[in-house]
């Protein structure tokens, strides 16, 4: 059974920053490919950053380039986002999500596992 568990969420100025953390446990985290999602009031789940498992394919949602980063720590079985310059429409749910070896990194309905979520919430 895999759990995944994020941290890091909070209240945050707009231009500020936060760094989100995911505890993953279950299986061999090293073998599996790891994104993140939000979900806004009334929105859809939205992808926002996903990593392959060794970190060496990137992929964001294009509005956050350049101001997020998505890493892994294989052996402390981690997956991070570093986001930076923070909007008010980041306001969300942020969700770590786990899609195996298959999926679309984008699709969130291609990945098996997700974590309960951490609030995001950025003021003006």
């Amino acid at each position: 059974q895999v759990q995944l568990e994020e941290t890091g969420g909070g209240l945050v100025q707009a231009g500020g920053s936060l760094r989100l953390s995911c505890a993953a446990s279950g299986r061999t985290f090293s073998s599996y490919n790891m994104g993140w999602f939000r979900q806004g009031p009334g929105k859809d789940r939205e992808f926002v950053a996903a990593i392959d498992q060794s970190g060496g394919s990137i992929f964001y949602l294009d509005s956050v380039k350049g101001r997020f980063a998505i890493s892994r720590d294989n052996a402390k079985k981690m997956v991070y986002l570093q986001m930076n310059s923070l909007k008010p429409e980041g306001t969300a749910v942020y969700y770590c999500g786990d899609r195996g070896y298959r999926g679309t990194y984008f699709q969130a309905q291609t990945y098996d596992y997700w974590g309960q979520g951490t609030q995001v919430s950025v003021s003006s």
